[in-house]
């Protein structure tokens, strides 16, 4: 191994290190650790308290967050929490990436918002409520649907451990022609 490779490889272990003291030292940041289903997820979380532990020794050391573009590096919000990440943002159009764990929107509460929303559900499993609609519609990974301006909805309940990720597109009535298309 040449002097950087172990250099690099000192480096890591030592964030790695890091870490583990961090997530010893605060209970919720361990939670949010339990609740990480895959290893990009671990990678996110230790990028959100400023570790880079996804390089492998070997490689060369990237000047930007590959994680930042990949939408299943999402790190887990708290159970009963929900991180929203804006991707892209428009005149009439706002795309986010929400990743909810364990959460249902508030007894008695329900969205009414003025923007259509498109939404599709990437991970995890759900119940998502019309006001009206008698029963709440299971979800799970691949489905989509549109939700109209102000028709009122809420989440009843979406998956523990990894979550849910949803991939959201809201767009202003003005740039819509597709009132028809509500499946």
């Amino acid at each position: 191994m040449a002097e950087e490779q172990l250099q690099q490889f000192l480096e890591k272990v030592a964030q790695l290190n890091q870490l583990v003291a961090l997530i010893e030292g605060n209970p919720q940041l361990r939670e949010r650790l339990s609740a990480c289903s895959n290893h990009l997820e671990v990678v996110a979380l230790a990028a959100d308290q400023g570790l880079q532990i996804g390089q492998r020794w070997g490689e060369p050391i990237l000047q930007t967050n590959a994680a930042v573009n990949n939408l299943w590096a999402s790190a887990a919000p708290p159970p009963g929490g929900e991180r929203v990440q804006l991707l892209l943002e428009g005149k009439g159009l706002r795309l986010e990436l929400i990743h909810s764990v364990a959460a249902s929107t508030p007894p008695g509460q329900w969205y009414n918002q003025p923007m259509g929303e498109w939404v599709a559900l990437l991970t995890g499993s759900a119940q998502l409520r019309f006001a009206d609609e008698p029963t709440a519609r299971n979800l799970g990974a691949g489905d989509w649907f549109w939700i109209a301006p102000h028709r009122c909805h809420r989440v009843e309940a979406c998956s523990g451990s990894g979550g849910c990720l949803w991939l959201t597109l809201f767009i202003e009535p003005k740039l819509m022609a597709i009132e028809q298309f509500n499946p």
